[in-house]
C-alpha cells in the first residue's frame, strides 16, 4: 500500500476530490495547510501598510491506496490540480506498512 499526499491549490481541491472518485478512490483526508516553495509569498496592503505573506494557503489530500492503483491516481490528482503557474503544488508517495480500521479491526487493504 502506498499513501499519496497531494499539496494544491485550495480552488482546486473540489476538481481533485471529483477526480478520485471518477477513478473509485473515495476515502481521503483534507487539511489546510500553509507554506511556501519556490513560489515564496507576496506582499499585502493592509490599512495603507504593505507587509509579507511568507505563508501561502494550500490543501493537503492524503490518500491510503493500493500500489496498483497508485499511477492512475497520481495522473488524474495531476491532471485535475494543474494550472500551469508556480505553486501548483507536489505529490508525495510513501509506504504504508500496516492499517487497522479501529471499528471493525479490519486491516490492510480491507481497512481501505
Amino acid at each position: 500500500m502506498k499513501k499519496v499526499e497531494a499539496i494544491i491549490k485550495p480552488f482546486k481541491l473540489d476538481d481533485v476530490r471529483a477526480a478520485l472518485s471518477d477513478i473509485g478512490i473515495a476515502g481521503m483526508t483534507v487539511s489546510e495547510v500553509k507554506g511556501f516553495g519556490r513560489q515564496r509569498g507576496h506582499t499585502e496592503l493592509y490599512r495603507g501598510a504593505e507587509y509579507m505573506v511568507d505563508f501561502l494557503p494550500k490543501v493537503k489530500v492524503e490518500v491510503v491506496i493500493a500500489d496498483a492503483d497508485v499511477d492512475r491516481c497520481l495522473e488524474v490528482i495531476v491532471e485535475a490540480a494543474q494550472t500551469g503557474k508556480i505553486g501548483d503544488g507536489k505529490i508525495f508517495v510513501t509506504d504504508v506498512a500496516r492499517v487497522i480500521r479501529i471499528r471493525t479491526g479490519e486491516e490492510n487493504e480491507d481497512a481501505v
